[in-house]
């Protein structure tokens, strides 16, 4: 009898083994968007699109693009399709664009997040404001070169910084070497 037991729990161990594992369905969370997330986009896209694990309810879906100067850059009403939502795109200035995201899952539970991109070029230009008044010119003042009592003391090379003898900075009388050198034989 207890072989029979170890065999039906061996077979169920190796039937739970080579079975997938099904996601748990009670959280939804962000699988993807366009523009990708850190993305350096130069072309502004017509929409941005999030797509998600599960299906989106329209009723506690919430889609936010924000711009530079958290100017508002969502151009319409978004659209869903099944686990994706799309809003219309409206490009400001070059800068940091932040889509932000609010939906409940159907546990209730509320998930949020943002997707964070840049766009780099081809957006309206910031206007340059116009000069009111031109600067004050300062008339430039110049230095007179150093007299000879500023001059500045002229530093050592390097091969001078020891005497330029090779003793150390020691004077020749004084040095072992010297002497060495400099007895005759």
């Amino acid at each position: 009898m207890a072989r029979s037991w170890t065999a039906v729990i061996g077979v169920a161990f190796g039937a739970s083994l080579l079975m997938p594992a099904a996601p748990a369905a009670a959280h939804n969370q962000l699988t993807g968007s366009t523009p990708r997330a850190g993305a350096r986009v130069a072309d502004a896209p017509e929409r941005v699109e999030l797509r998600f694990l599960a299906r989106l309810n329209e009723q506690t879906t919430t889609v936010t693009i924000t711009g530079p100067d958290n100017v508002d850059a969502a151009g319409g009403q978004p659209r869903f399709a099944g686990n994706r939502v799309s809003v219309p795109f409206t490009p400001g200035a070059a800068g940091l664009y932040i889509i932000g995201y609010r939906l409940v899952s159907d546990d209730g539970h509320p998930i949020s997040g943002e997707v964070r991109f840049t766009m780099t070029t081809n957006t309206p230009a910031d206007p340059t404001p116009e000069p009111t008044a031109a600067a004050p010119t300062i008339p430039a003042t110049t230095t007179p070169p150093p007299t000879t009592s500023e001059a500045v003391t002229p530093v050592p090379r390097s091969d001078e910084s020891s005497g330029g003898n090779g003793c150390g900075g020691r004077s020749l009388p004084s040095c072992r070497c010297w002497r060495s050198w400099s007895r005759p034989g």
